[in-house]
Parts: C-alpha cells; sequence; structure tokens
C-alpha cells in the first residue's frame, strides 16, 4: 500500500421533467472517478414506464459504461450513480447502487463510508431470517431502512430512525420511485453536498466538481445528521437526532482524497492545501533551489510552499495518467519499475539542484524511498522531504483501508529511522495544530483520528 485508498463516489440527480439523467449522471461519476476505480453503477428512475433500469460492473466508468449502456438506461425523472472503492472482497454483486423490492415499493441506494458496528447488524438481521447477496455494509444499511419502512409513513422517517443504530461514518444517496434523499452521518464524516441546474434540477454528488460537470451550481453541503428530500415538490429538510451532531470531517478529504476543484463544507480543496504547504515551510524552513510536489494532492502543497519560502516552483515529477488502480503487478522483481513507470523525474528540472519534494503522507514510506532514490539518480544535490500531514499513528475505521498499526512506518520506525530509510536530507511533518487549520484559521472541527487517536464514535473493540 502506497497510499490510504480512496473514498467511494455518490452521484444522485433529479429532473423537473423527463431527461437523459443517465447520460448526467455518466459525466458526474467521471468527476468522482478519483474516489474509486474498483466498480461503477448506475439506476435510472423512469416514472413514464413505472421502472427502475440498473447496469453496474467491475471497472472503471468508461470500462462500465457503453454507448449501448448508457442508451439502455436512457431517460427518466431520476438516476443514482456510484463508484466504488471497496475495503474488503470485490465482486460486481458488491457495485452499487443496490436496488431493493419491498412491499411498499422499491428503492436504490449507494453509500460511502463503513459502518463500525455492521457485524452486529448484519447478526442481528441474520438472525430475524434476513439473507445477504453482498459483503458490503450498504446492504445491511438498506435492510434496516427497510425494516423501518415497513413501520412508518414515509422513507425519511424510516431513515432518521434507522440512523440512530448506525455507528460509523455514512454519506447516503437513496432513490425511491418518488424522490431522493441524501443523508449524511451525525459527524458529518464523509462529504455531501447538493447543486441546482438552470432548468431546476437538482444534483447531489459527494464533491461540488461533480455538480460543476453537469453545470450544476453548488448550493450547499449537507450537515451532518441531516436528511434532504428532493421531489417534484421541491426541497424538505429534516434533521435526525442533533444531540449527536458534532462535526468531524475527515481532514484527509482536504490532505488527499478530493479532487483540488471541489468545495467541501465551504471551503476550496485547492487552497487548503496551499494553506498546508505554506505552514511547511514556516515549520522547516530550508535552503534550496526548487519545489517539486508528488502529483497529484503533492502539488498544491508544493506551492504553497514555494509561495511563503521565496522557493521557485518546477515540475520534478510527471505521473502518467494512464495507469489505474488494476495496472498490473507483476511480483516483487518488477515493484520498482511499477514506481517509474507511473511517476518519473524531470531529469532537466532536477538535475544538480537542491530539492524539496512535498508529498501529502507517509504510509509504509516504501514509495517515498523509490521516488528519492530516482530523484538522486537524475542528479538531485540534495533531497528534503515535507509531508504535507502528520505522522500516521492509528488505523482509521471510518472507510479507508488503514487497519492496523502494523502497516505504519511511524508507529514501527523513530523519525530518524524513518528519514534515514527514505534517505532524505531532511524530514519535515505538518504539525496536528496546523493540520486542523487547513481549511481555514479556525479548528471547524475535523477528525484526525488517525493522528492523534480521538475518535468521534465507538471504535471496535478487537
Amino acid at each position: 500500500m502506497r497510499k490510504i485508498n480512496e473514498e467511494c463516489g455518490l452521484f444522485g440527480i433529479i429532473s423537473q421533467k423527463r431527461a437523459n439523467v443517465a447520460t448526467f449522471t455518466y459525466y458526474g461519476l467521471f468527476a468522482l472517478q478519483h474516489r474509486g476505480q474498483e466498480s461503477a453503477g448506475i439506476v435510472v428512475n423512469d416514472n413514464e414506464t413505472n421502472e427502475f433500469r440498473a447496469h453496474k460492473d467491475l471497472g472503471i466508468v468508461d470500462d462500465v459504461f457503453t454507448n449501448e449502456t448508457i442508451d439502455f438506461l436512457g431517460e427518466g425523472n431520476m438516476a443514482l450513480g456510484h463508484v466504488r472503492y471497496g475495503t474488503g472482497h470485490n465482486s460486481r454483486n458488491d457495485a452499487q447502487p443496490l436496488v431493493v423490492n419491498h412491499t411498499k415499493g422499491r428503492m436504490a441506494i449507494a453509500y460511502n463510508g463503513s459502518i463500525i458496528n455492521a457485524k452486529e447488524l448484519r447478526e442481528e438481521l441474520e438472525m430475524n431470517g434476513m439473507i445477504f447477496h453482498t459483503t458490503s455494509d450498504t446492504e445491511i444499511m438498506a435492510y434496516m431502512i427497510i425494516q423501518e419502512r415497513l413501520k412508518t409513513n414515509s422513507l425519511e422517517e424510516a431513515v432518521a430512525i434507522a440512523m440512530e443504530k448506525f455507528v460509523g461514518a455514512y454519506s447516503l444517496v437513496i432513490m425511491s420511485h418518488n424522490k431522493i434523499i441524501a443523508v449524511r452521518d451525525q459527524h458529518g464524516i464523509r462529504p455531501l453536498c447538493y447543486g441546482k441546474t438552470a432548468d431546476g434540477s437538482y444534483v447531489v454528488a459527494s464533491e461540488s466538481c461533480a455538480l460543476d460537470a453537469v453545470g450544476a451550481k453548488l448550493v450547499r453541503d449537507v450537515q451532518p445528521g441531516e436528511i434532504i428530500v428532493f421531489s417534484a415538490e421541491g426541497i424538505k429538510n429534516v434533521t435526525a437526532n442533533c444531540e449527536k451532531c458534532k462535526r468531524g470531517l475527515c481532514i484527509f478529504e482536504y490532505v488527499y482524497f478530493a479532487r483540488p476543484d471541489s468545495v467541501i463544507d465551504g471551503y476550496s480543496v485547492h487552497r487548503a492545501r496551499m494553506r498546508a504547504g505554506a505552514f511547511l515551510a514556516e515549520q522547516y524552513p530550508v535552503e534550496a533551489d526548487i519545489i517539486i510536489g508528488v502529483p497529484d494532492s503533492g502539488v498544491d502543497a508544493a506551492i504553497g510552499y514555494s509561495h511563503k519560502s521565496g522557493i521557485p516552483y518546477d515540475i520534478g515529477l510527471i505521473k502518467n495518467k494512464y495507469i489505474g488502480r488494476t495496472f498490473i503487478d507483476a511480483g516483487q522483481k518488477f515493484r520498482e519499475k511499477r514506481v517509474r513507470i507511473k511517476l518519473n523525474p524531470v531529469s532537466d528540472v532536477v538535475k544538480g539542484k537542491r530539492v524539496v519534494m512535498v508529498d501529502d503522507s507517509i504510509v509504509r514510506g516504501t514509495t517515498c524511498a523509490k521516488l528519492v532514490k530516482l530523484l538522486r539518480e537524475a542528479g538531485a544535490k540534495e533531497v528534503h522531504l515535507r509531508i504535507s500531514s502528520p505522522p500516521f499513528i492509528n488505523p482509521c475505521y471510518y472507510g479507508t483501508d488503514i487497519k492496523s498499526k502494523d502497516v505504519l512506518a511511524a508507529c514501527n520506525y523513530t523519525f530518524e529511522e524513518i528519514q534515514k530509510m527514505i534517505n532524505v536530507d531532511s524530514l519535515g511533518y505538518l504539525s496536528l495544530e496546523n493540520c486542523k487549520k487547513m481549511p481555514c484559521d479556525e479548528d471547524k472541527g475535523y477528525c484526525t483520528a488517525c493522528f492523534d487517536g480521538l475518535y468521534p464514535t465507538e471504535i471496535p473493540k478487537e
């Protein structure tokens, strides 16, 4: 594992008239592709034919959807889309959105996050006769919501009751025959926002960059613990139990997960990363000739470091944009070549220079070491590494795949040992205090548990 892996991406649209909502969703998922490359899916709700048409499969958006599949999905009044990064088993059955039929109708659901008490909820449902067809939390949440729906007057009421049983991080977009519902957990750990197009359609997405992709204007973020219902009658707001609502957005959305052109909870991701770079320049100044960033998320921080320090920024590493997560790994013999195929130094930029390389994080440290080796082979005289996040010292239970301290360099080596292992002339991490101030000068409340161990929810005993 070179990095913390991406999250899932959600997209939903409800149109005032029958339209080609499948194409809109396809474009929206393209904008969210960075959040998951294992599978993709779209469900179209067509009131004219009273049916849900769905297509999903393993692979990136461009592989899963063709002209034929988009034509099959066709026009409708609503659509729901999903790109997945799974933290467990990966099969076509686990691709989302998930469509469930029940006695009061049908429902499609797409989800981003991780439910900490999923095991207990699944066992409870199985003891009541429920049969599972996937390994994902999504099916658990769908069944819990449907159980409540059978006893309530509306889907949103059922969602509000079911939310009280979910412990963890989740953003949900749910589609019924006549509405789309956007849901965010009580801490807002995972992002979710909505916007409006010129023709009056409402669009819900994990990030605002997906709204831009379909010409929708950002209205606002879904608030922690909030349920927003979009229907032909307009928008209705339902707030879950706000006594539990304490803002705790995952800070790594600003550090790494989100696209730099997105705005999350009112703050520019690009600007936040530049601020991180500026903080690093204040914390760890160094005499150098050039600043470079590790593409993609290290670039913005490198620019911020350059602006603050006065040291010029240049493109020192080129990323091969045609390599996805499924790039063939032919074993240990070829792993170092894989790094070079994905990232290659620009010799003319680094040769004979004292280089500051800015990256977003250190997980194992092995890839950073390989990049430093490439820079030195390209002629760099010195290499100074700056990291735009604090050291990782705790596992994450909210949807990323850091499940154990065993994989974390900062838990297994001293600062000096890491510096020696990576073979840099100096090393500097962003302080926790400055990390919390990435988006703005005031700490608005973020989940930084991977850095400080202060989890916003209960965590598993095992």
